[in-house]
């Protein structure tokens, strides 16, 4: 762009991913909230172990080095109709497939133990425009079938179950779990709440 007398100013954009799935989060921490104001589920966001190391007190208690003690497991953990529930949000930029680097060996471990005990666990999948609860069978089957390094956005849409954006709510898992997990032994005893 040129101002007056000449002077050329150049502007560059700056990208951060810092905060990025931040939204989806806050969409989903306003559901858990709602949920738990509506007794439908107990479900919160579970914070990440960090060993503080020095703290500012000039600035009000401030922490100014930490470190993470030990790697997260999940974002999100509780309880629905009786059944031990966890997930993981996650938020994708790419248009065509999911990169399975968003996903932590550690965390797809964790999933797997859950399975095994009998709980829930999946993910909440941000991409092109739209909400998926993506159950963690079809992700760990996903894994062990294949050597690819992403999943194709067509097998998210095909597997995934769209979650609406409701007001009130903001993003309604509730409803994407009755859907997913039907007919499969969970919630077959217990009386639709939502």
């Amino acid at each position: 762009m040129k101002y007056p007398n000449n002077i050329k100013k150049n502007y560059k954009k700056e990208i951060s991913y810092k905060n990025r799935g931040m939204d989806l989060e806050n969409l989903i921490n306003e559901a858990c909230k709602y949920y738990l104001e509506h007794d439908l589920a107990i479900i919160y966001k579970k914070p990440t172990p960090i060993g503080v190391v020095d703290v500012d007190y000039k600035n009000g208690a401030v922490i100014s080095k930490a470190y993470f003690k030990e790697p997260s497991t999940l974002d999100y953990n509780g309880i629905y109709k009786g059944v031990y529930i966890e997930f993981d949000a996650k938020e994708c930029q790419a248009k065509t497939s999911f990169p399975l680097h968003n996903i932590h060996s550690h965390q797809i471990s964790h999933i797997k133990n859950i399975i095994r005990h009998g709980g829930i666990a999946f993910l909440i999948i941000y991409m092109n425009g739209c909400y998926y609860l993506f159950k963690g069978t079809d992700l760990i089957q996903f894994i062990c079938e294949n050597k690819r390094k992403s999943i194709p956005y067509s097998i998210i849409k095909k597997l995934g179950y769209p979650l609406l954006f409701r007001y009130n709510i903001g993003i309604d898992y509730l409803k994407g779990i009755d859907e997913a997990y039907k007919g499969d032994g969970y919630f077959e005893d217990t009386e639709d709440k939502n």
